[in-house]
């Protein structure tokens, strides 16, 4: 075998270079994220066995939160219309609000969707949208866990999800994913920090639900809300 010159061993240096620092980088971020989401916001916080029953809903990327579509508190109908979806005459019950980046969220519907081009995009230059499904009746499962909170802790729920909903003379329809469910434009600003897993932490944060601190994946937002038990 030939030895290898230092020309030969440089140039594999800087080959190899970037796709370590790419490795470096990932490794560093899952481990602030992992650190980040085990740091509790209202870590005094006790669910209460009489309230409001919301759901906090996974698809193994994106988080959401599914509230009653209409109570003493909020109208959401009037807000997120059923004429918007593909069958509107539906006996809806519940409405599954997330926020997050445009891209990513219309062409990202499972992990194995995402697109590195996507990805970088997201980070470095994202648009806000507003994902918005209507449920009926929906059930609590390992993607949607039931978490009871107080009649004031939903009206600061409501009251920090308001602001990113911006009016229907300002925002554009997108097809959603299915019949029931559609894309709005949002206000906000995406960024690796500010992602759609960590805009649901914040929302419950701010309603004084205990939640993760930074939770970019949705992993950090699910381990703070008790899975089913089995019933065997």
């Amino acid at each position: 075998m030939a030895a290898q010159t230092p020309v030969m061993i440089l140039a594999k240096r800087l080959i190899l270079w970037p796709f370590a620092a790419l490795l470096a980088a990932l490794v560093l971020f899952l481990l602030t994220a992992w650190i980040g989401s085990s740091i509790p916001r209202n870590a005094d916080w006790v669910e209460p066995q009489d309230g409001i029953e919301i759901m906090v809903e996974t698809n193994g990327v994106h988080t959401a939160l599914v509230l009653p579509l209409v109570n003493v508190h909020k109208d959401w109908s009037t807000v997120f219309p059923a004429r918007d979806l593909r069958e509107p005459m539906q006996p809806y019950t519940h409405v599954s609000i997330s926020w997050g980046e445009k891209e990513v969220f219309l062409n990202t519907e499972t992990w194995a969707d995402l697109k590195p081009s996507v990805a970088i995009g997201a980070i470095y230059d994202g648009e806000p949208l507003l994902h918005i499904a209507h449920y009926i009746r929906p059930q609590p499962s390992a993607n949607h866990r039931p978490l009871t909170m107080t009649e004031e802790e939903y009206r600061k729920l409501v009251a920090a999800i308001e602001p990113y909903v911006l009016p229907p003379e300002s925002r554009e329809i997108y097809p959603g994913y299915s019949w029931f469910d559609v894309f709005y434009d949002a206000s906000g600003n995406y960024s690796a920090r500010r992602t759609c897993n960590q805009w649901t932490s914040d929302m419950l944060a701010k309603a004084g639900i205990r939640t993760g601190w930074w939770t970019p994946l949705e992993g950090g937002v699910m381990k703070w809300v008790e899975p089913l038990q089995d019933s065997d």
